[in-house]
């Protein structure tokens, strides 16, 4: 009876009509009982025309949960993406999304190692699997045996030297890790990333010219990269070239405007160049943004500074 009324409810013979609200109902009620395969046809038509938020809360979330049992992944993902979006932050929606994602992840990556284990991705997944758990040589391995069948391989050598990098630690010598970059750069000229951490090894170093051609490729190659502008402005600052530093620096505070860090840089390198009034007014906001940090760490929970 519930399967004829929520038929009934969903489309005529013929005739295109739009769910009724207690259609809809009737389908999240067979999602509860079970009956997924059943409720997910009513679900999919009623979800678009549905006016009351709570209902289309409701009936989306258990479009998911269908759709997720019934390996209709599309359905699922689309349906996960439109509740972030009607419903940003809600706790519920959050966890079934890192869920979903999680568990859509493990199935893929099942299956490319099922169906081509030898291929260099399978081989690239397994390698990331061990760089996560710190097994940076066995990881190294891998990486290598990639490059002596695939040489070309974009974003090996990337990996190559952040696991470096990771083994150096703060202070330990980054030169051999240095060089992955660089060759990564010969494969992929497209690659901010490596770019950028050029940069940053630059800066390390002092190495002022160096360090500002390497941001200054980043932010070009990647013009959301928000952190190649902040770097590029300290870079500019530091080697005297104040005038230089506003643009990016102007940049990166347009992008990131709780970030104190910007602000307190622009304010220098405003002051630098004769102009105290957008200096003080960039040191106001700095100030501003800091005790914004400060009030969320404490509302979060952490110990408030003394």
């Amino acid at each position: 009876m519930v399967f004829a009324v929520l038929a009934r409810g969903v489309c005529a013979q013929g005739t295109k009509t739009v769910s009724s609200p207690s259609s809809t109902e009737q389908a999240i009620k067979l999602v509860e009982s079970g009956h997924c395969k059943e409720a997910l046809p009513a679900l999919k038509q009623a979800l678009p025309h549905l006016t009351d938020k709570q209902l289309k809360y409701h009936a989306a979330m258990a479009l998911v949960r269908c759709a997720m049992g019934l390996g209709e992944d599309q359905t699922a993902v689309d349906t996960l993406f439109l509740l972030r979006r009607q419903f940003p932050g809600d706790p519920e929606v959050l966890y079934i999304a890192t869920h979903y994602l999680s568990q859509l992840g493990d199935r893929m990556s099942q299956e490319l190692e099922t169906k081509a284990p030898s291929s260099f991705q399978a081989r690239k997944l397994q390698a990331e699997a061990l760089e996560s758990q710190g097994k940076y040589d066995e990881a190294a391995v891998i990486y290598r045996k990639i490059l002596e069948g695939n040489p070309h391989t974009a974003g090996i050598h990337y990996r190559l030297g952040q696991i470096l990098l990771a083994k150096a630690g703060p202070s330990g010598p980054t030169a051999e890790a240095k060089v992955e970059f660089q060759k990564e750069t010969e494969v992929d000229p497209m690659n901010a990333a490596a770019e950028f951490v050029l940069g940053e090894l630059a800066r390390r170093s002092a190495q002022w010219d160096e360090a500002i051609a390497h941001f200054t490729r980043a932010s070009r190659l990647d013009v959301g990269f928000s952190e190649a502008y902040l770097a590029l402005g300290m870079s500019l600052t530091s080697s005297g070239k104040f005038a230089e530093s506003i643009a990016p620096l102007e940049r990166y505070t347009a992008m990131q405007p709780e970030d104190p860090a910007g602000h307190y840089q622009l304010a220098l390198a405003y002051s630098r160049t004769g102009n105290r009034e957008a200096s003080s007014k960039q040191i106001a906001l700095q100030r501003e943004m800091a005790g914004k940090q400060q009030q969320t760490d404490t509302v979060e929970g952490h110990a408030a500074p003394r």
